[in-house]
């Protein structure tokens, strides 16, 4: 059943063989800064390389540090500092 799931996936896999220590050591920097795998670092410059990259859209992976970071105090003490932008005054609409 897995075999399957791969095959319907239409994603191959491939293997790198003797990459130098300094490319390796960059690559790992390069995915370490960006808080992401070494594969997806991979991936993104084998397109980027070959020209797959130019139609890209979807940029949600460039701000996924963004995202769920905030503590309950974080969140209490935004929503304490724009309490005033709640306010709809009707003489601002004249």
């Amino acid at each position: 059943m897995k075999q399957d799931t791969i095959r319907q996936s239409g994603k191959k896999s491939i293997s790198i063989h003797g990459i130098d220590e300094e490319t390796e050591k960059l690559l790992k920097e390069r995915a370490k800064s960006s808080g992401m795998s070494v594969n997806k670092i991979v991936k993104e410059l084998l397109a980027k390389a070959l020209g797959l990259d130019k139609d890209k859209k979807d940029h949600r992976d460039e701000f996924l540090d963004l995202f769920g970071v905030w503590t309950e105090d974080d969140e209490k003490q935004f929503l304490k500092a724009i309490e005033d932008l709640e306010t709809v005054y009707a003489g601002d609409w004249k």
